[in-house]
């Protein structure tokens, strides 16, 4: 069983521990805008006590933008559970919709995006070059050896 809740100061380290080993520091830039996720709302989901995922988020006015997501266990319904609360807490605030950037390299976030009902709206291309001057830990090259270059926008409509 998957419980989700709301992040609290308490998983600020480890929060912290777990944004840092996956993108390279706790400030993410998304479209230009510099997010500090230990700042802004977010969700750990637990499993038997443990820790096995992480969401963060933004909301602007009707927009929801999702900016971190780590589940630690593949395929056992973790991003999903996360996922399904932020779509409740999105409708809650009469959301249009949700909206995420990932990066061209990340495949399989794209794949399960996608399979939640998320499309693409947008390719942004070489914008990981300007995102690279406000956080410049982006590495040039990432998953699949795929050089990181673009942003891409993906929206799940409300």
């Amino acid at each position: 069983m998957i419980n989700v809740r709301e992040k609290t100061a308490d998983d600020n380290e480890w929060l912290a521990e777990v944004v840092t080993e996956n993108w390279g520091s706790t400030r993410i830039v998304t479209r230009g805008r510099v997010h500090d996720v230990e700042s802004i709302p977010g969700y750990v989901a637990e499993k038997n006590g443990e820790r096995v995922g992480l969401l963060t988020y933004q909301m602007y006015g009707k927009e929801c933008e999702l900016i971190t997501m780590n589940a630690f266990e593949k395929g056992v319904g973790i991003g999903t559970a996360l996922l399904d609360v932020l779509r409740d807490k999105a409708k809650e605030n009469d959301c249009r919709g949700i909206w995420l950037i990932t990066t061209n390299d990340n495949v399989d976030a794209m794949r399960f995006y996608q399979k939640k009902g998320f499309f693409f709206v947008d390719v942004h291309r070489d914008a990981v070059l300007t995102a690279r001057r406000l956080k410049p830990e982006i590495p040039e090259i990432g998953l699949y050896g795929i050089p990181i270059r673009d942003e891409i926008e993906l929206v799940m409509p409300l």
